[in-house]
């Protein structure tokens, strides 16, 4: 009987010199080691991977994933990153904001949108921002946040910015309008709003640029083979000539599109497939994934898409996942004054380039922040060891754009020291080699209340981010509740003196009268 309490002592000691030598890679798989001091951040390895990041996480992740059931993904991911074992967010650069385009002609319209439908980076990436330009043809990186009292939580705010550039000054551009004239397009003003956009587009551009156009329904349709934009009569005449005809084969509109783009490629030229559609395809193969595989050569060739989404209907999947994964933004217009916004007075911003394959890191310190949650990019994030993989696919941003990111973290007690870093990395569009910016934020440089301190802008984009996530899960963010957001955004108005934040309060209060 003497023996078996030795065996137990030996069987514990045996336990205990497995978790020495074997245990540590699975404590490193799990998170980042805590610094020593508060105001030093996780290192970053130079392949961006965290420490004990590999094959074993991976599985960990696959498995997850596999046992998670019928939990909505998206609840998933952030509730996986909600905790001190991730202290690190990647994703890839998003400048669509289609989703607010359509969510405002839907409210206007007395309808909520679908929550689904609603993304609230694409909101706050409708606004004006405050950050300072670079003096190159990289980004300039902001951080700044705000405490949100009562609760030991902050709201913090990453911006990236690239420089402007007049339409002067913008390179020549190889312009593929593929124009959907579709029978779904036959609603009132929805055909004559895309004629208008292609007019107004056509009057802008310069000496050096080349228009084609192609128009699809059941099949595709090259209404206008590659042509100067100097030979502006020929192209009116050729906008003039479309028409409404039968279904909606997206996949003939592409493949003949970026065929034509193709064709007329020039190296010297930002070369760009433009998508005017209400997105209904109902016709040959509906799926983005196997679109863009049709077209997956030409595409290679550093042609960028853009997709310009109409309609009371609209198909916005499939619309934002051609632009997510086609190397492109996604826009809606629904007024000739949004139409004007996007082919006038945005048109450098919208068909030239500052940066491919775009993509931000932030690397937050465990020993200040508890937890973390980026509020919107869903679909955009992207895993921690594909940030400096520049085989793999980030944002397309043009000159003089602006992204925003809002984080709701969790603030440990006494937080100080470093909070955060913010890191963007992405590829020149002609030469493809890769730069990076970066940032950090300290605690000591957080506002004591959003509402008071931060900039007007910040105080915009909390108001922006709070409504997205009030139209969608009905809750508001730290420091925006709902019913507070129309008295904010009322303020703002004034304040900023902009039509779009006043659009904003009036939309809010629209909302709140149809729940």
């Amino acid at each position: 009987m003497k023996s078996r309490p030795l065996a137990i002592v030996l069987a514990v000691l045996a336990l205990m010199f497995a978790a020495a030598c074997g245990g540590s890679g699975a404590v490193e798989s799990a998170g980042q080691p805590m610094p020593e001091s508060g105001k030093g951040i996780p290192s970053m390895p130079p392949d961006g991977r965290p420490p004990g990041a590999g094959e074993d996480t991976a599985e960990t992740d696959s498995e997850a994933r596999a046992t998670s059931g019928s939990e909505d993904p998206r609840a998933e991911a952030a509730r996986r990153r909600d905790t001190s074992a991730e202290q690190i967010s990647t994703f890839a650069l998003d400048v669509d904001t289609a989703s607010y385009g359509y969510s405002k002609r839907t409210l206007d319209e007395g309808r909520l949108p679908e929550a689904g439908q609603v993304r609230p980076e694409e909101f706050v990436n409708s606004f004006k921002q405050d950050y300072a330009e670079p003096k190159d043809d990289g980004f300039t990186v902001h951080m700044d946040g705000a405490r949100t009292p009562g609760n030991g939580t902050a709201l913090l705010r990453v911006g990236l910015q690239t420089r402007r550039t007049s339409a002067e000054a913008r390179r020549p551009a190889n312009l593929t309008f593929v124009v959907d004239v579709s029978g779904s397009m036959g609603e009132p003003g929805r055909l004559d709003l895309v004629r208008e956009a292609l007019h107004k587009l056509v009057d802008q551009l310069g000496p050096g640029d080349h228009v084609s156009l192609v128009a699809f329904s059941d099949q595709a349709d090259v209404v206008l083979p590659m042509t100067p934009a100097t030979e502006k009569e020929k192209l009116h005449a050729a906008v003039e000539r479309l028409a409404i005809q039968q279904s909606t084969n997206l996949e003939a509109g592409l493949t003949s599109g970026y065929a034509e783009a193709s064709a007329g490629f020039r190296p010297v030229a930002v070369n760009r497939v433009i998508l005017l559609s209400d997105g209904l395809a109902n016709t040959g193969d509906t799926t983005w994934q196997g679109i863009l595989d049709r077209v997956a050569d030409a595409a290679g060739k550093k042609i960028t898409l853009l997709c310009v989404g109409v309609g009371r209907d609209y198909g916005d999947e499939l619309m934002e996942q051609l632009a997510d994964n086609g190397d492109g933004a996604a826009v809606y217009v629904s007024s000739v004054d949004d139409a004007r916004k996007v082919f006038v007075e945005q048109l450098a911003t919208n068909i030239d380039l500052r940066a491919r394959d775009a993509k931000a890191q932030v690397v937050f310190n465990p020993s200040a922040v508890e937890s973390y949650r980026l509020i919107g990019y869903e679909n955009r994030q992207i895993a921690t060891e594909d940030f400096r993989d520049d085989s793999k696919d980030g944002g397309e941003i043009g000159p003089g754009h602006s992204v925003t990111a809002l984080y709701e973290v969790r603030l440990r007690g006494g937080a100080s020291g470093q909070l955060a870093t913010a890191t963007v990395r992405w590829q020149d569009p002609d030469t493809r080699d890769p730069a990076e910016a970066a940032r950090s934020l300290e605690a000591g440089d957080l506002a004591a209340s959003p509402w008071e301190g931060p900039t007007p802008r910040f105080q915009v984009d909390v108001v922006a981010a709070g409504f997205a996530e009030y139209l969608r899960t009905g809750e508001g963010i730290a420091g925006a509740e709902p019913d507070d957001l129309a008295a904010h955004a009322d303020r703002l108005a004034a304040s900023t003196e902009d039509p779009a934040v006043t659009e904003l309060a009036e939309l809010i209060e629209k909302a709140a009268s149809l729940r």
